[in-house]
């Protein structure tokens, strides 16, 4: 079977997955390439592996050179002729402009378009889905919060909710090595990650743990501003692979994000055995369960609290890190999530050559 993989964003959660994906396929024996940009973690990655690349310069958002970029994985597409094409996030899910149902198309979302757009904008997207439905073989969330978002919409492709995994095997539990109470937060430093949020609800935090400490592991456009307003005892370490090291530094893990599908930096926290304190939004409480606590979108008094309470209190986040790790082996594996993927992936072209 001949599968390519698109997609527009090479760092953090939606490569992990893609890498992921690409590399279980191959093992099944399947001819496997990967369509995105040149540069970042998941070209070098693949390149590492041995993966095919297909260089397809697209920018993250929509603008003058979208044409281009779909001239361009149309060339890539008819050239390379695959069985299925997987597309991963909304960037890559407009060559369903280019495919228009003539191969059999997953698309990912890994988070609709529309929610984290504005105004004008996130109108416009949400019609786009609803209408790129029709050329959609697989819808492929991964939550059921993701699926629920995309039925409201009026997205009526067929559906499959698979959650996402993580290396459990890799990420294993490690004793903390210093006595400094931490909270740590791992993402990129953009709008949708909440950084600022987090920030706004620190001094919350230090008002009832004086000398407890937040590490932001992360770059971004919003590094800058969020360093010259941070509050004290914030610690910056910029953008890292090695999430496993600042996992095991901390107490509590948090994700202020104000939109997800269903992040990865939950599922990796309960792997290493952290406690994870997040806002409610898709995929968190289905995640997370009972090891930590979901709070209020955007609450930041809320978030306050349950991170002070972690922070006070270590037992309380070793009992729900050890319920974490338990999760995080039953449910969230990673060769659970790519093994269903495989199967759903050999069913539907299966079925399209019997049609």
């Amino acid at each position: 079977m001949k599968i390519v993989h698109v997609t527009q964003p090479v760092e953090a959660g939606v490569a992990v997955v893609v890498l992921a994906l690409a590399r279980a396929q191959r093992r099944q024996g399947w001819d496997v390439a990967i369509a995105c940009p040149p540069t970042g973690w998941l070209p070098d990655e693949a390149r590492r592996v041995g993966i095919p690349l297909h260089p397809w310069p697209a920018t993250r958002t929509p603008g003058p050179a979208t044409a281009r970029e779909l001239r361009t994985i149309a060339k890539i597409l008819r050239t390379h002729r695959p069985d299925v094409v997987h597309l991963h996030s909304s960037k890559a899910g407009l060559a369903r402009l280019v495919l228009r149902g003539g191969t059999p198309t997953i698309f990912q979302p890994h988070l609709w378009s529309f929610r984290v757009a504005t105004g004008l904008l996130s109108r416009a997207s949400r019609r786009w889905e609803t209408w790129a439905s029709r050329w959609t073989t697989l819808l492929l969330c991964v939550s059921d919060d993701e699926l629920a978002a995309g039925r409201t919409a009026k997205i009526t492709a067929r559906a499959e909710v698979v959650c996402n995994g993580v290396d459990t095997a890799g990420l294993t539990p490690r004793p903390k090595a210093h006595d400094t109470p931490t909270a740590v937060c791992v993402g990129r430093l953009a709008h949708q990650k909440g950084q600022d949020l987090l920030l706004a609800a620190w001094p919350g935090v230090l008002a009832k743990v004086p000398d407890a400490e937040l590490v932001l592991v992360g770059d971004g456009p919003l590094a800058a501003r969020l360093r010259s307003t941070a509050p004290p005892n914030v610690r910056w370490h910029g953008h890292s692979t090695a999430v496993a090291e600042h996992y095991a530094d901390a107490d509590v893990v948090v994700l202020p994000s104000r939109a997800e599908g269903m992040a990865l930096v939950p599922l990796e926290a309960m792997a290493c055995g952290r406690s994870v304190v997040a806002f409610d939004v898709e995929g968190v409480a289905q995640s997370i369960g009972d090891a930590g606590e979901v709070v209020p979108a955007e609450d930041v008094n809320a978030l306050a609290q349950a991170v002070a309470l972690r922070l006070s209190d270590p037992e309380l986040a070793a009992t729900e890190g050890k319920r974490g790790r338990q999760r995080a082996e039953t449910l969230f594996d990673r060769d659970r999530m790519t093994d269903r993927i495989v199967t759903l992936t050999a069913t539907l072209v299966a079925e399209e050559g019997r049609r």
